[in-house]
């Protein structure tokens, strides 16, 4: 029964993400091209002006492995042949042997109450966001524009945005709680290092339903290696519910000559009726 409602949970989850292109073959301006004119995804990270890495591009998450694949009991979502979801999305403490699990027992206590209830319960079912971090291991694109004094994300999931401002600002000291949080940035080298706090509690790390607190705080690095790959350092860190804040590496790559699709959950929704209660 829980594999199902998990099966269940995730199908809900990813089954849109599939189709990942809008403006089918729109030339990406300015990227270097092999002799075939196909982007050259091993060149040099663009920079700007100041020198500063550009980040901005169409991103997603790298497929797991095959072996990743069969360790998660399917290949394909419900064998309907979508990619399946990278490893942390399915479970943030993938890297973890459980007698090693850093879950505190009341955290391990609603993790098991949420995997009861998984194809209800996650919040996705009822069109509500992903939160922090299972949006950056999600298996949706995204887009990152790099402004002066500010990174917007837009996340196709959901049509959500994501301000990361880099314009000097501090982190408020009384946030008022939020599912995405509040986030600023600034350059250490050639990484931008991104804090985030000020979520509310109603968000799941993961589909398993790994459970957060409002005090959470997450740490993103990002690295772009190349034009067509980057790097995501993500540390969570939360006293109650975790023993010790945790890391996850996210590699992401690059979808050129493509743009977001609109994708808006509530429009003519008709899975919530069919949750088993």
């Amino acid at each position: 029964m829980l594999r199902r409602n998990i099966g269940l949970g995730i199908t809900l989850l990813v089954l849109s993400a599939c189709a990942d292109a809008q403006w089918v073959n729109q030339p990406m301006a300015g990227a270097p091209r092999t002799k075939d004119g196909k982007v050259d995804v091993a060149a040099k990270a663009p920079r700007l002006p100041d020198g500063k890495p550009d980040l901005s591009g169409i991103w997603q998450v790298v497929n797991p492995t095959r072996e990743e694949r069969y360790k998660f009991f399917f290949d394909g979502i419900n064998n309907l042949g979508e990619d399946p979801p990278a490893p942390y999305f399915m479970n943030i403490l993938y890297d973890f042997k459980p007698e090693d699990s850093p879950m505190r027992p009341e955290t391990a206590a609603i993790t098991q109450q949420h995997h009861a209830g998984m194809a209800k319960d996650i919040p996705s079912t009822r069109c509500l966001p992903f939160g922090l971090p299972l949006m950056d291991v999600s298996p949706f694109p995204f887009k990152v524009l790099q402004l002066p004094g500010e990174v917007a994300v837009l996340y196709e999931h959901d049509t959500t945005f994501r301000q990361i401002f880099t314009d000097g600002r501090k982190l408020p000291s009384d946030p008022s709680p939020s599912w995405l949080g509040y986030s600023v940035g600034k350059w250490e080298g050639d990484t931008l290092v991104v804090d985030t706090i000020g979520f509310n509690d109603k968000s799941w790390l993961d589909a398993f339903g790994h459970p957060h607190s409002e005090d959470m705080r997450v740490t993103e690095r990002f690295r772009r290696k190349d034009f067509g790959h980057m790097e995501i350092r993500v540390t969570v860190d939360d006293p109650k519910m975790y023993t010790k804040p945790f890391t996850i590496t996210l590699n992401q790559r690059l979808l050129p000559d493509t743009d977001l699709l609109e994708n808006i959950c509530a429009e003519n929704e008709q899975d919530w009726k069919h949750m088993p209660r």
